[in-house]
């Protein structure tokens, strides 16, 4: 009876707790919904009186929201796919494999999590400028290419894989690739999905490292390009919130379809 108690005074809570995280993301999405005279006239009502795209057509017809939107979108899918690629691989190595300093190596990986990013700042972007890629996507594409906490990651889902199932695929004739494709990835999946949805979602919302190494307009991703349109319209709230949401649901969308792998994932990692 007290445990039943005690998991409605839980859920109670966490419900609450959801509903304040959550009214500001809905509150943002009704607005973009309104008209600006509903807005400044009706600014304690939740729901619009008459519901408009207006605020979206406008968003899309004083910005160049589609070219936004392609960058962040083409951005993201590289570095997610290179960061799963490499910190997998560079994970298998570790987990899996012998060689002289390997511990001393991890050590020095998991240190790099500790320096401050604002450290690397100058010496990233000064880097960017030598190999010519400043103002282009391949600025903030190589930088990100290579995570030190998703290689840990990795690395803590793959020493659990049994060594059993290594050697049999040995045995059958595959080499490492195919060990590491064949064997390693299918039980990762949970690993696989946090690793997938931490990094899109970090490189979906970056805005400090875009207004270092981008200029021109077009080359811009969302977040940069929205503080640049809010600027500009300060008194245009409707069509301001109608591309903060675009920014927003596609990593909402990314989250609902990938919750299962994401939530196994931390669930499994915690317990480590």
């Amino acid at each position: 009876m007290m445990k039943k108690k005690y998991h409605y005074v839980i859920v109670t809570f966490l419900s609450l707790f959801s509903a304040a995280m959550m009214y500001p993301m809905a509150w943002m999405l009704m607005i973009s919904f309104k008209t600006n005279a509903d807005i400044r006239t009706n600014k304690t009502k939740f729901f619009p009186e008459e519901w408009t795209l207006e605020g979206y057509k406008t968003a899309f017809a004083k910005a160049p929201i589609g070219h936004w939107f392609a960058n962040s979108m083409f951005i993201t899918i590289c570095i997610t796919a290179a960061v799963i690629l490499t910190s997998t691989l560079i994970g298998y190595v570790f987990a899996k494999y012998q060689f002289r300093a390997k511990k001393m190596l991890f050590v020095l990986l998991l240190a790099t999590m500790m320096v401050p990013p604002q450290v690397t700042m100058i010496p990233r972007y000064l880097m960017i400028q030598k190999l010519h890629l400043f103002n282009t996507k391949w600025a903030l594409i190589v930088p990100a290419l290579v995570s030190a906490f998703s290689i840990y990651l990795a690395k803590q889902f793959i020493t659990d894989v049994p060594d059993s199932l290594c050697e049999a695929a040995k045995m059958d004739g595959a080499g490492p690739l195919r060990i590491y494709w064949s064997v390693i990835l299918p039980n990762i999946k949970p690993a696989i999905g946090s690793i997938g949805i931490f990094t899109a979602m970090a490189n979906w919302n970056d805005y400090l490292n875009p207004l270092l190494m981008l200029n021109d307009i077009d080359k811009m991703t969302l977040p940069l390009g929205l503080v640049i349109f809010d600027s500009q319209r300060t008194v245009d709230l409707s069509a301001t919130m109608a591309a903060a949401a675009m920014i927003m649901m596609p990593m909402i969308i990314i989250f609902i379809l990938f919750q299962k792998q994401f939530i196994k994932g931390m669930t499994l990692s915690g317990m480590k």
